[in-house]
């Protein structure tokens, strides 16, 4: 024993010998400390737990320092299913003496095996989620989670006890024992344990057979009474030999009497039995489904889960690939840009390429880049007067030989790439008034005369237009 002051070792004096510090009341608290620690030293070894736990906590009390103590409370803790608190006990033990201590062996013991860590982890959670299955009133869940929690850890005795009283509440009475019984071989002396087991015990005791009331004979030597198989025999002492009808009579009394002892307590018997192993059968079956019920509400859970999952890769899938067709008009575009780079002159298969890029690619309405925008103008200008020239030709030598309907799309192409020739949009409204498409040839006579104005094609155009007014007028 050390003194509280200076660290020096105590002697027999009530006084320290080095600081002269009064120790009297101070040696008597760690005595009433070790006192309380023996106490549960003694408890612990005979498993009375509960009273090893109260013992310890008082020790602790009286010297929170009692690193003795502590290390045995968190043994108990263990040994008792509550590994967290251990941990919390052997951590302050740890605390309060860094070296030279067991506690440290007690925390590596668990922490350094992964398995055992892991253990403890889905134990505490399986069993606040049985106490949530409590709590919802959905107690055939909760006993399957504590199964699976005494499964991991057998001599968790409040799993033990919370089991036993779900077994209480559905009145199965011989589990409720076992598992109360299981509680005791652990804590002897656990007062919980004790409780629940008196209410079971009291629960399974046969009841006394009621008293017979019925008066006796007052002289018993009167009557004679004997007991065969199931059949009361009554003869009375003084009966004659001359009396036969009364011993018939008396015979016929007992058969009956004897008859309905089998079918009031031998047949019920029976039949409770056969509706007990009917009720077992029935409680089976449904355990049964309620694991089957739960394992389905997980795999429900885990499929919504992956749908989500599936939604969400689908979106970056889409964003990725591009759902306006932005990749496609990249590609497009690449190809076109190779080609010319390859062969400048073959400007048909760097048009073919063009104009497979989407419209709203081209007018801005997908989120193109700046890059993708600026590549496109410029290959555009380098290549575009060469396809107009080309698109021209094909288109004004079908509209020379009256093949309308090949020259219009060509001389559209041709103006659509370069917007200076004003002959391809001329011949294109004749095109179209040949064919007898009025609308689109206003609308390209009107053309004509606003981006050409003062031009002899303009002048013609008017004169078409007028023409056409006229054509309807009549």
């Amino acid at each position: 024993m050390i003194c509280y002051r200076c660290g020096c070792t105590l002697s027999e004096h009530n006084f320290c010998t080095n600081c002269g510090a009064d120790v009297t009341l101070y040696k008597r608290i760690i005595y009433i400390s070790n006192r309380f620690y023996n106490d549960g030293l003694e408890r612990a070894s005979v498993r009375d737990l509960t009273g090893a736990i109260a013992s310890l906590r008082q020790s602790l009390k009286f010297d929170k320092n009692n690193v003795e103590a502590r290390n045995l409370l968190g043994l108990v803790y263990f040994e008792t299913g509550e590994v967290v608190a251990a941990l919390s006990e052997w951590v302050i033990s740890k605390n309060l003496r860094p070296k030279k201590n067991i506690a440290d062996d007690y925390i590596d013991m668990i922490q350094t095996n992964q398995n055992r860590l892991d253990t403890i982890n889905q134990t505490i959670k399986k069993y606040n989620q049985a106490l949530t299955y409590c709590n919802q009133d959905s107690l055939d869940l909760a006993v399957i989670q504590l199964k699976k929690v005494l499964s991991l850890n057998p001599k968790f005795i409040r799993a033990h006890q919370l089991l036993a009283l779900l077994y209480i509440n559905s009145e199965e009475w011989e589990r409720a024992k076992r598992e109360l019984t299981k509680c005791l071989e652990i804590d002897a002396n656990n007062t919980a344990t004790l409780r629940y087991l008196k209410e079971v015990n009291e629960m399974l005791m046969p009841e006394e057979g009621v008293k017979n009331t019925a008066k006796k004979p007052k002289k018993s030597e009167e009557i004679v009474k004997y007991q065969s198989g199931n059949e009361t025999i009554i003869q009375p002492v003084n009966m004659k030999e001359g009396k036969g009808v009364t011993s018939l009579l008396n015979l016929g009394i007992g058969l009956a009497i004897g008859i309905a002892i089998a079918f009031f307590l031998i047949l019920p018997a029976r039949i409770q039995s056969a509706k007990a192993n009917i009720d077992e059968d029935l409680r089976k079956v449904s355990e049964q489904l309620d694991a089957k019920t739960a394992t389905i509400d997980e795999l429900q859970q885990q499929l919504g889960v992956l749908q989500e999952e599936k939604g969400n890769l689908e979106q970056d899938l889409a964003a990725y690939l591009g759902t306006d067709g932005t990749l496609r008009s990249v590609d497009s575009l690449m190809k076109a840009a190779d080609a010319y780079l390859t062969n400048p002159e073959e400007v048909t298969v760097v048009a073919d390429y063009l104009e497979e890029i989407e419209a709203e690619a081209v007018e801005g309405e997908s989120d193109n880049s700046e890059a993708f925008e600026n590549l496109y103008n410029t290959l555009l200008a380098l290549v575009g007067p060469g396809i107009a020239e080309s698109y021209y030709n094909d288109g004004y030598e079908a509209y020379r030989q009256e093949n309308y309907a090949d020259a219009v799309p060509n001389l559209e192409k041709a103006f659509q790439y370069d917007a200076t020739n004003g002959e391809a949009l001329y011949n294109l409204a004749n095109a179209y008034y040949r064919l007898g498409k009025m609308e689109e040839a206003k609308d390209a006579y009107l053309q004509v005369i606003q981006l050409f104005p003062g031009t002899e094609k303009a002048s013609k155009s008017e004169d078409f237009l007028q023409e056409m007014e006229d054509e309807i007028q009549d």
